[in-house]
C-alpha cells in the first residue's frame, strides 16, 4: 500500500490543530444567528428574561445596517457587561444543572456569536446604579469596558451584520422579508408575554406595537392575541384550560367557522417559550378532523406549561424545537382539551359567517345613493323632484295603493298582499307559514323561532334581537352524522372478515408500528396481525367501508402513526362514510317543513353539538342582529 506524499495533500489537510477563538465564534453564529430576525429573537429573549417591562426594537435595511434593542430590565454591572460578549458566560444556567431550564436564553453564546460577525455595542446600567457602562464588540474584538449615558435597563445596537461573513449576505432575502420573519418573531413574544410592551419600528415608523396587557390571566391574554391575530379571532375563540399528570394547557383555539387556508396561525408556547414542533400539526389535525375539510386549518394559541424536567429545550441551537419526555401525554392532552372545548361551544358558528352576509348584501361599490333627508321629525324623506317621481309612481289610482298617508301599511284595506299569488311582487319559492307572532319565551331560544321557509330549503328564524337563516340539509346532516358518532362509540365499528386474509408488506419499523396499534385500529374494524418482517396479515376490515382498497390503506396508516402517532386515515375514512350516509339520511333541500318540523330541528340543534357546522366547516346557519339589518335600510 503506497501513502500519498504529504506535499500533495492540501495545505489544510492532514494537520490538526485549535481554531482560533475568532474562528470559533464565526461557526457558531453560522448556527445560532442565521438571518437578521434570529439576531432579534436572542436579544428580545435576553430583555424579557432580564425582568423587562418594556422593549423597543428598530431595524434598518431589513437588519443588515441597524438592530437596536432597547429594555428596561434589570440591567448589568461592569464585570457582568465585560463577561456577557464572552463564549459561554451566562447568568441562567448554573455548572450543575442543565435540566432546569427556566428561562428562554441560556445558552451564553448569543452576544458573542453576533458580535463576531459585526459591530456590536452593549450599554447597561444596573439597577439602582449610579452610571451607565458600555463595551463594543467588532468582528470578534472587544473594546474596555467605558463609561456611557443610559437611565436605565440596556440597549444593544448591532451594526452592519455579517460584515465579518460577506457569504452570509448573499443568502438573505429582501429588506423586506427579513424586516417581515423579525416581525413574526416579536408577534410571538408578545403572545406569550402579555405583561410586556413591545415595539418594531423600521426607523421611520412603527409597524408593530404590542401595549402592556397586565397579568397572564385569560382576559389579558385574549386581549393581547386579539390585538396581532385580530379582532375577529378574539370574537370566535374558545378557551382553553385544562390538566393533566402535571402538565397544564391554556390558551385560545377558534371556531371550525373560522378557518385558514394554510396552518399559518397555529401557535405553541412550551414554557413561555414559542416552539415549532409536528406534534402541534398532528393533535390539531386530530383534534380538528371531525369539523374541518383537510385543506382547511383552524387558528389557535396554545400555551403548556410543563416541568422542566420534562422538557428539552436544548436540541436546536435557535431553541426552536423541543423534546418531550412522553409525546404521547401532550399529544393526548391538546386533542382532548381541544375537542372539550369545541363540544362546549354547543352550535355556536363564528361571527365571520354573519360579517359575510352582511357584506353580500351590502350595495356594489359604485351605486348611486338615493338622496334622503330627514324632516324634523326625524322621518327620511326624498327632495321635491324625487319626490314628483315617486307621486307619480304610486298615484292614488294605482290598484292595490291608496292615498299616501292613508294606510300605513302601503295596500288597499283587506287587501293583504300574498306571495303567493302576487306574481312579479312576490320572491319565488317563499313560503310563509301560519303561525301566531311570537312572543317573548319564543324568541328566547338562540336560533328563535320558524317563521317561514324560503326555496324549500331555507328555514327562517326570528329571534329576541335579529333573525336566523338555517340550511335545512346541511343542518340536519350535522344531526344525523353525530347521531351516528354516537352509535358506533357505544357499540363499535362492526366488522367483516375477508374471504382470503390480505398480506401487506412494509418496512420493518413501520410494520412493528402498525402491530403495537392492533388494539386500537380493532376499535376501528380493522384486525392486523404480524406477519413476519416487515409484513402485516389483515384479516377483517370496517363492514361500512364496501369494497376498499386495504393494501392502501394499512400503508397510509402506516405512513400517519410514524409521522403523527395516530391512524387518521381509517377514522375519516369511516367519518365519510359516516357522512356520505347521514347526507342520504337527512332531509334533502327542496322539502317544505311543517312549523313543528321546522321548530323541532331548531331545538335538535341548539342541544347538539358542533351542529354549528357541517362535516367540513361550513356553517350550518347564518344569524343577523336587528341592528345590523337595520343599517342596511339606513335605519341607523
Amino acid at each position: 500500500m503506497t501513502h500519498p506524499d504529504r506535499s500533495e495533500l492540501p495545505t489544510s489537510a492532514g494537520i490538526i490543530r485549535l481554531l482560533s477563538e475568532r474562528t470559533i465564534n464565526r461557526i457558531a453564529a453560522g448556527e445560532v444567528v442565521e438571518r437578521p430576525a434570529s439576531a432579534v429573537k436572542e436579544l428580545v429573549e435576553n430583555a424579557i428574561d432580564a425582568g423587562a417591562t418594556s422593549v423597543d426594537v428598530v431595524m434598518r435595511e431589513g437588519g443588515r445596517a441597524l438592530i437596536q434593542v432597547k429594555d428596561d430590565g434589570c440591567g448589568m454591572s461592569p464585570d457582568e457587561l465585560e463577561l456577557s460578549v464572552e463564549r459561554h458566560a451566562t447568568s441562567k444556567l448554573s455548572d450543575e444543572d442543565l435540566v432546569n431550564i427556566g428561562s428562554l436564553g441560556f445558552r451564553g453564546e448569543a452576544l458573542a456569536s453576533i458580535g463576531a460577525v459585526s459591530h456590536l455595542s452593549v450599554t447597561s446600567r444596573a439597577y439602582g446604579a449610579d452610571e451607565a457602562w458600555m463595551v463594543r464588540v467588532d468582528g470578534g474584538l472587544k473594546s474596555e469596558i467605558m463609561p456611557a449615558a443610559l437611565s436605565a435597563g440596556t440597549v444593544i445596537e448591532v451594526r452592519d451584520l455579517f460584515y465579518a461573513t460577506p457569504a452570509r449576505l448573499k443568502f438573505l432575502k429582501t429588506n423586506r422579508t427579513e424586516y417581515g420573519q423579525a416581525s413574526d418573531i416579536m408577534k410571538r413574544l408578545a403572545m406569550a408575554h402579555p405583561e410586556v410592551a413591545f415595539t418594531l419600528s423600521d426607523g421611520d415608523r412603527t409597524t408593530f406595537r404590542a401595549p402592556h396587557m397586565g397579568t397572564l390571566a385569560g382576559d389579558a391574554r385574549l386581549e393581547r392575541l386579539g390585538a396581532i391575530l385580530g379582532r375577529e379571532f378574539r370574537d370566535n375563540a374558545l378557551e382553553i384550560d385544562a390538566e393533566r399528570e402535571g402538565l397544564r394547557l391554556t390558551g385560545f383555539a377558534g371556531l371550525p367557522t373560522y378557518n385558514r387556508g394554510n396552518a399559518m396561525q397555529q401557535y405553541l408556547f412550551v414554557n413561555g417559550r414559542p416552539v415549532k414542533d409536528k406534534l402541534l400539526t398532528g393533535a390539531v389535525r386530530g383534534a380538528y378532523q371531525d369539523y374541518l375539510a383537510r385543506d382547511r386549518h383552524p387558528a389557535l394559541a396554545l400555551f403548556l406549561d410543563v416541568p422542566a424536567s420534562f422538557v428539552d429545550v436544548n436540541v436546536h441551537p435557535a431553541k426552536a424545537e423541543v423534546r418531550f419526555k412522553d409525546a404521547g401525554l401532550v399529544r393526548g392532552l391538546i386533542v382532548s382539551s381541544l375537542r372539550h372545548a369545541l363540544a362546549a361551544a354547543g352550535h355556536r358558528a363564528s361571527t365571520t359567517v354573519a360579517d359575510a352576509a352582511l357584506g353580500a348584501l351590502k350595495p356594489q361599490t359604485g351605486t348611486p345613493a338615493m338622496p334622503w333627508t330627514r324632516t324634523t321629525e326625524g322621518r327620511p324623506t326624498l327632495p321635491s323632484g324625487f319626490q314628483d317621481v315617486v307621486n307619480q309612481i304610486y298615484a292614488p289610482d294605482q290598484p292595490g295603493f291608496n292615498q299616501p298617508g292613508s294606510n300605513q301599511s302601503g295596500f288597499g284595506e283587506g287587501e293583504q298582499m300574498s306571495f303567493e299569488t302576487r306574481g312579479e311582487m312576490a320572491a319565488p319559492s317563499a313560503r310563509p307559514i301560519e303561525a301566531p307572532a311570537p312572543t317573548q319565551a319564543d324568541t328566547d331560544y338562540p336560533l328563535g323561532t320558524a317563521r317561514g321557509q324560503v326555496h324549500a330549503t331555507y328555514i327562517v328564524s326570528q329571534t329576541t334581537d335579529g333573525l336566523v337563516i338555517v340550511d335545512q340539509h346541511a343542518a340536519h346532516e350535522r344531526l344525523v352524522y353525530e347521531r351516528m358518532k354516537k352509535q358506533i362509540a357505544a357499540t363499535d365499528v362492526a366488522r367483516q372478515a375477508l374471504l382470503l386474509p390480505e398480506v401487506v408488506e412494509l418496512e420493518e419499523a413501520p410494520a412493528e408500528r402498525l402491530v403495537k396499534r392492533a388494539e386500537e385500529l380493532a376499535s376501528l374494524g380493522l384486525i392486523v396481525e404480524p406477519f413476519g418482517e416487515g409484513a402485516v396479515m389483515v384479516r377483517e376490515v370496517p363492514a361500512m367501508l364496501g369494497k376498499l382498497d386495504v393494501k392502501g390503506l394499512v400503508r397510509d396508516l402506516a405512513d400517519e402513526i410514524t409521522e403523527l402517532d395516530e391512524a387518521l386515515s381509517l377514522k375519516e375514512k369511516l367519518e365519510d362514510v359516516c357522512g356520505t350516509m347521514a347526507c342520504h339520511g337527512s332531509v334533502r333541500a327542496g322539502r317544505r317543513l311543517t312549523v313543528e318540523e321546522m321548530n323541532a330541528l331548531l331545538r335538535e340543534m341548539e342541544e347538539t353539538p358542533h351542529s354549528g357546522q357541517c362535516n367540513h366547516g361550513r356553517p350550518t346557519y347564518v344569524e343577523l342582529k336587528l341592528a345590523d339589518i337595520e343599517k342596511l335600510f339606513g335605519r341607523r
